[in-house]
């Protein structure tokens, strides 16, 4: 059977990652006996297969929003996984899987929180700096505050990098990139073939934080002058514009890697991502696989499953020394 052409992604989750394809995902965790638990579950075609996502920059707040939830669902059986005793983890009673309201929860806290993180506290700092020093220029005023969001996504990514517990799960983010990487190469789905692929992935979720802060600045930039609480509620009302831009750009550059052109105005995506991914030791890269092989086998065969969650024996290799 021939099957249409899919962009798969994932995340790096709590020792583990997250796979997706365009009707299914997966999400394989190393349990604390060293197995490999993969639980897999379809994805709502509403969503991934229905009208919304044909639909240029819509697709992209709709997209972004499941995202969201699938991402915070996958952490929370990761960590229901990874903390385990040695009892549920040699098969005595299943990882559950977390839904429903709390997750969803969840979901708007991180995000409410992001976006004062990264969009209304840049536009209030602006604010001040342009009281502080009589700025006249909005432009000038719009570029500080995109200088400062930048800045504050930096940082924060170098920052928590330090972590030995997100160092990690940088190390995972890794080896979902290098799998996906290996895949669209056509090669060998093994972790020795699978090492030798780039960290950097074009379609990555840091490729798109980097791109919506760029889009940001450009949109901004070109409003005219408004009190403070005026500028803050344009900022979230147009972000929603600002993240369906934002998801096109990386598609469109994403599929075009062939062009010059692209690869040169895409070098600062995969630049930030050496801050957010790390070289993954063997185990990891065997976690990665499973879950893409999972995905793979689900959309290949087309099959109707509701929800499967198995264990794949396979020792764990010796954790590294963090640094």
């Amino acid at each position: 059977m021939k099957l249409t052409p899919v962009n798969y992604g994932g995340q790096a989750v709590i020792e583990g990652v997250m796979m997706r394809g365009s009707r299914a995902l997966s999400v394989a965790v190393r349990n604390p006996a060293g197995e490999i638990v993969v639980h897999t579950e379809p994805l709502d075609p509403r969503i991934y297969g229905g009208g919304l996502a044909r639909v240029p920059f819509v697709r992209g707040v709709t997209l972004l929003w499941d995202a969201l939830g699938l991402g915070i669902k996958s952490l929370l059986f990761s960590a229901d996984v990874a903390i385990q005793d040695e009892n549920a983890a040699q098969g005595s009673e299943p990882a559950k899987v977390f839904d429903g309201p709390a997750e969803w929860g969840l979901v708007a806290f991180s995000l409410t929180m992001s976006v004062l993180l990264f969009f209304v506290l840049p536009t209030f700092l602006a604010h001040q700096i342009e009281r502080l020093l009589s700025l006249q220029s909005s432009l000038l005023v719009n570029l500080v505050e995109g200088f400062i969001r930048l800045s504050l996504l930096i940082g924060y990514i170098w920052g928590i990098g330090r972590m030995a517990d997100v160092k990690r799960l940088y190390g995972y983010h890794g080896a979902e990139h290098k799998t996906i990487n290996a895949y669209e190469a056509k090669a060998e789905l093994t972790p020795r073939v699978v090492a030798g692929f780039p960290l950097e992935h074009p379609r990555c979720g840091t490729a798109f934080l980097l791109t919506v802060v760029v889009i940001s600045i450009l949109l901004y930039s070109l409003l005219p002058p408004m009190p403070l609480l005026l500028r803050i509620l344009s900022r979230l009302v147009l972000l929603p514009v600002v993240a369906g831009i934002a998801y096109e750009f990386l598609r469109f550059t994403a599929a075009h890697q062939d062009n010059a052109f692209i690869r040169l105005i895409t070098k600062p995506n995969l630049a930030l991502q050496r801050l957010t991914t790390r070289e993954p030791d063997e185990s990891m890269l065997e976690v990665a696989i499973a879950a893409f092989k999972q995905v793979l086998a689900y959309e290949q065969s087309r099959a109707a499953v509701q929800d499967e969650t198995l264990t794949v024996a396979a020792p764990a290799a010796p954790r590294p020394t963090e640094a």
